[in-house]
């Protein structure tokens, strides 16, 4: 978890999270303050579904968004197997 406001700096890495597991992410991010966690209005996330419960449950205001690396990794595979397709056709 981080801060993007902290641009890098002191108090930008909020915490470091070992698993993806719902319920351990989950139990840690409830240590927060509702307060705090309740400030969060966006969330980056990978693409698997345990990281959509984890951002529903436990940042109810935020909105969420895929990570630019999971979005690009799909996008470049879908491409690269078009143009497979369509070498094999001789259109290539």
């Amino acid at each position: 978890m981080t801060n993007k406001a902290g641009k890098g700096k002191k108090g930008t890495i909020v915490a470091i999270i070992a698993g993806t597991k719902a319920d351990t992410v989950i139990s840690f991010i409830e240590t927060i303050p509702l307060k705090l966690s309740n400030q969060v209005t966006e969330i980056i996330l990978d693409m698997a579904a345990n990281m959509g419960l984890i951002a529903k449950k436990c940042f109810p205001n935020a909105s969420g968004v895929t990570d630019r690396f999971h979005i690009q990794k799909i996008t470049l595979k879908a491409l690269q197997e078009i143009r497979i397709k369509y070498r094999w056709q001789g259109i290539d």
